[in-house]
C-alpha cells in the first residue's frame, strides 16, 4: 500500500505522489474510489503511473475519464496504452479530436524535423467532447471545462471549486506555453484566456507544467502585458496579428527615404 500525498482533498498530482518528476503534471481526481486522470504524459510513464494508482488502492476499473487538456505530445503520447489498460474513456476538446485520432505528429509537437525530435504518436479514439461550460462528473465531485484557447486551440482547463487545473495557460515563474503556429497557437486569444483566469476567484492554480502555485494578480498582470507586446512582434511570426514596423518600412520606401543621406553622402 502507498500512502496517498494529496495536494487538497480530491486531488492528487503524481509526479508529487512519486517525490520526483516523472513528465507533465498528470492529476488524479477523485471521491471515495472513483477517479479520473487529467492527462496522462508520454507512454513510457503509463506503467508507472498506472502501478501507483494500483499501490493508492484506486481501483483500475473505476477510472471514470482520461481527459486531454490539449493535444500535445508530452501530455497525450500515452492516452492510447492507458485506454488499453484502464478501458476508460478519452475525453478532449473538439479542436483535438483530428489530432488525437490521426496521430497527427506535427501539430501534436511529436515531429520537429529542425531539432531532432522524433517521436511516435499513438492514434486514439476520443470518446466523448467537452466544451466550455460542460461539467465532468468524479462521484459528487463536478469539475467546470473551460475553453483557453492560446497555447493551442483545443486547450482546456478544469475548475474545481477555487481550484483551477489551468493547463499550458502560465507556470509559477509567469512563462506561459509555447507560442507556435504548428498547433493552433493565437496570442489575441491566450490574451483573453489569461485575462479570464486573472478576473476570476479561483484561489490555486494547478498547472501542466511544475509546482502549484497561489493565484498571483501581479504575476498575471505582468503576463498579460508582456504577451500584449508580442501582438506588435515578429517574435512568433504569424502567430502575431500586426507588425508595425512592415508600414513603417512602406513609407520609407514610398518616400525615398535614404540613411546615407542624412550622414551628408551621395
Amino acid at each position: 500500500m502507498l500512502q496517498r500525498r494529496p495536494l487538497f482533498p480530491g486531488v492528487i498530482e503524481m509526479n508529487h505522489q512519486a517525490g520526483w518528476r516523472i513528465g507533465c503534471n498528470v492529476y488524479l481526481v477523485h471521491d471515495d474510489r472513483e477517479w479520473i486522470l487529467v492527462d496522462i504524459g508520454y507512454a513510457e510513464n503509463v506503467d508507472e503511473i498506472v502501478e501507483m494508482i494500483r499501490q493508492m488502492d484506486f481501483p483500475l476499473s473505476a477510472c471514470r475519464a482520461l481527459v486531454a487538456t490539449h493535444a500535445d505530445v508530452d501530455h497525450i503520447q500515452g492516452l492510447a496504452k492507458a485506454k488499453a489498460l484502464l478501458k476508460a474513456p478519452i475525453l478532449a476538446h473538439p479542436a483535438a479530436v483530428e489530432a488525437l485520432e490521426s496521430g497527427d505528429r506535427i501539430k501534436t509537437f511529436a515531429e520537429i524535423a529542425a531539432q531532432n525530435v522524433h517521436m511516435e504518436m499513438p492514434a486514439v479514439k476520443v470518446d466523448r467532447t467537452v466544451v466550455d461550460g460542460d461539467e465532468i462528473a468524479v462521484g459528487t465531485r463536478r469539475l467546470r471545462v473551460w475553453h483557453t484557447p492560446g497555447h493551442t486551440d483545443s486547450q482546456l482547463a478544469f475548475r474545481l471549486d477555487d481550484l483551477l487545473l489551468s493547463g499550458d495557460n502560465i507556470y509559477r515563474d509567469g512563462s506561459v506555453g509555447a507560442i507556435d503556429a504548428h498547433h493552433g497557437s493565437d496570442i489575441p486569444s491566450f490574451i483573453r484566456s489569461l485575462e479570464r483566469i486573472a478576473a476570476s476567484d479561483v484561489g490555486w492554480l494547478l498547472p501542466s507544467h511544475g509546482p502549484i502555485f497561489r493565484r498571483d494578480d501581479v504575476l498575471l498582470t505582468r503576463t498579460i502585458e508582456r504577451l500584449r507586446g508580442y501582438l506588435s512582434l515578429a517574435d512568433f511570426g504569424t502567430c502575431a496579428p500586426d507588425w508595425p514596423l512592415l508600414e513603417e518600412w512602406d513609407r520609407e520606401l514610398a518616400e525615398g527615404f535614404s540613411p546615407g543621406a542624412d550622414r551628408g553622402g551621395a
